[in-house]
């Protein structure tokens, strides 16, 4: 029985996940090559040029594309722990390294009595969609430390704290996995742990903190949903220009900075749900931090100037933790998600030039991606809502918390 309902499942799981990251490599390492742009060389451009000053001891601060906290210099420095392979072949080797990791957490976690192996097969199918791209950025590492401090919240906030603290300080956006936080060791243990990284670079390394600047000063990328209005607009005539502008492909002209400010104000919208949210919630159980945190990451996705194709490593990610338990909300969207990062890899690189151009096939794709985000996104909100703030019962007003206290008393003898 061992051997037909788990051992053939996990083997066939490990087989998938074995061949289809060894195809990544194959990609990122050229010997095939990936339809579109070649998405290796912000490892072997970007990253090791970055890497040549971050070893001297300081921050490439005069470079208006270094718009990542002070931590994120740890991943840029990683391959010199593989001093025998080049810097861009010792990088692809460590992401493949963190995906094993995040498989080998959600094995363990889909393990466990009364959960699943759906996270991991989420992982499994999901992130090879995405393409090369995927070992060609950090985010996958990023990923890795936000599934291991999801998976250690409910029994170890204390280290779910500590590892969202150190993720935060890699890409920012990780911090939003407190949201669901109920535990204030968590709280604590994070901000203790951004207070010291924080200072320790201050100290040691100048310049840490110049991104803040930067991603002050983006605008709105031309694969973002808000970009969508501007594409639209230039099929009538807009004159707006696309250039490579802080890092990423944006869009510059007339009312961009209209657009990028409606984008920041659904941002503060978004903020304002997640803290009604959380000051309404009553109905907490273990597997709303995940649901919790895939929702606000979700929300400020999609509300963000930037949607660039790596975002979706998070989204998969996160999405495949809530999976892993049986009682998650979340598999409606993590299914949309999933529906998104298909479509993400022909957006970019295979038809890149087509979204660059706003061409009708370029556009199109955009729309369908950005909407099974957008889908998602409203999806996760609604569903978070009902399953953790209590509705009015029709024939009484006590509320849900009062109610079970007096159901448990009168239960008393």
């Amino acid at each position: 029985m061992e051997i037909t309902e788990a051992g053939r499942p996990r083997t066939r799981l490990l087989a998938t996940w074995g061949v289809t990251r060894l195809v990544l490599l194959l990609f990122v390492f050229r010997v095939f090559l990936f339809p579109g742009p070649d998405v290796t060389t912000d490892v072997s451009s970007i990253y090791q040029g970055w890497y040549e000053v971050l070893r001297t001891g300081s921050f490439p601060s005069a470079d208006v594309t270094w718009q990542y906290p002070p931590a994120a210099a740890l991943a840029i420095l990683s391959p010199a722990l593989l001093p025998f392979l080049g810097y861009a072949e010792a990088f692809f080797v460590l992401a493949f390294l963190a995906n094993l990791a995040v498989l080998v957490l959600l094995l363990r976690a889909g393990l466990r009595p009364r959960r699943s192996l759906r996270g991991a097969r989420l992982w499994v199918a999901g992130l090879p969609l995405l393409g090369p791209t995927v070992y060609a950025r950090y985010d996958v590492m990023v990923t890795a430390v936000a599934v291991a401090a999801l998976l250690a919240g409910v029994r170890h906030p204390r280290a779910m704290g500590a590892l969202t603290g150190f993720a935060a300080l890699l890409k920012v956006w990780p911090v939003l996995l407190l949201a669901g936080a109920v535990r204030r060791r968590a709280w604590g243990a994070a901000a203790l742990t951004v207070a010291a990284l924080s200072v320790l670079f201050a100290v040691l390394m100048p310049g840490a903190f110049a991104f803040l600047a930067f991603q002050r000063d983006r605008g709105t990328e031309v694969e973002s949903l808000g970009a969508l209005v501007l594409h639209v607009a230039r099929q009538f005539g807009w004159r707006g220009r696309v250039l490579l502008n802080y890092g990423s492909v944006e869009f510059l002209g007339p009312y961009v900075s209209v657009v990028s400010d409606g984008a920041l104000f659904l941002t503060a919208v978004a903020f304002g749900w997640l803290l009604l949210w959380r000051l309404t919630a009553r109905r907490i159980a273990p597997h709303t931090l995940a649901d919790a945190a895939f929702t606000a990451v979700l929300l400020f996705t999609v509300t963000s100037r930037v949607i660039s194709p790596q975002y979706l490593v998070w989204l998969v990610g996160l999405a495949a933790v809530c999976l892993c338990s049986r009682a998650t909300a979340m598999t409606g969207p993590a299914v949309l998600v999933l529906a998104a990062s298909a479509v993400t890899v022909l957006e970019f690189p295979v038809y890149f030039a087509d979204v660059v151009a706003g061409t009708p096939l370029g556009v199109t794709l955009l729309v369908v991606r950005n909407g099974l985000l957008l889908a998602a996104a409203l999806t996760a909100a609604v569903r978070l809502w009902r399953a953790t703030v209590p509705g009015r019962a029709p024939d009484a007003d006590v509320p849900h918390r009062d109610t079970r206290t007096s159901e448990t008393a009168r239960a008393t003898p």
